[in-house]
């Protein structure tokens, strides 16, 4: 006889079952966005990622993984803290405007950005990369509701 006290095992089958489509489309909402949020921020930035990473630039590839890590916290701290697909939306698209801010913002702080990763400056990439990163921690920990 199947029982469904908590903790039983059709319990458990219940809620995965009835969980796993609304996880299914949150996660595939969350990658569809952050996916866009990419191609938003490279289109936006002075250099070109892919090409210069095919060239074998690590300069562009530290660039380049800053902004992914740093889209991806503010989406994975809403998608932990709400269950509305809205929610995880806009407040996706606020981290990318919040991610072209910043790249902004460095790119005036760090003279010649441009000319510094096409040239290889691992350096600068990092500088870079870690004001992007720390602005996606800062988003994502304001988002997360108290």
């Amino acid at each position: 006889m199947p029982s469904d006290s908590p903790g039983s095992i059709y319990t458990i089958l219940d809620a995965v079952v009835g969980g796993v489509p609304i996880l299914l489309v949150q996660f595939l909402a969350s990658i569809a966005l952050l996916a866009i949020g990419v191609a938003i921020y490279t289109a936006f930035t002075p250099f070109h990622e892919r090409t210069l990473m095919a060239r074998g630039n690590v300069a562009a590839g530290v660039v380049f993984a800053g902004a992914v890590v740093a889209l991806a916290l503010p989406i994975a701290a809403i998608l932990g803290t709400s269950s509305r697909l809205l929610d995880i939306l806009v407040w996706g698209i606020v981290a990318v405007v919040l991610q072209l801010l910043t790249l902004g913002a460095l790119s005036l702080v760090l003279r010649n950005l441009r000319a510094a990763i096409e040239g290889g400056n691992v350096a600068a990439a990092l500088g870079l990369a870690s004001g992007q990163i720390a602005v996606g921690l800062l988003t994502a920990a304001a988002m997360i509701p108290t």
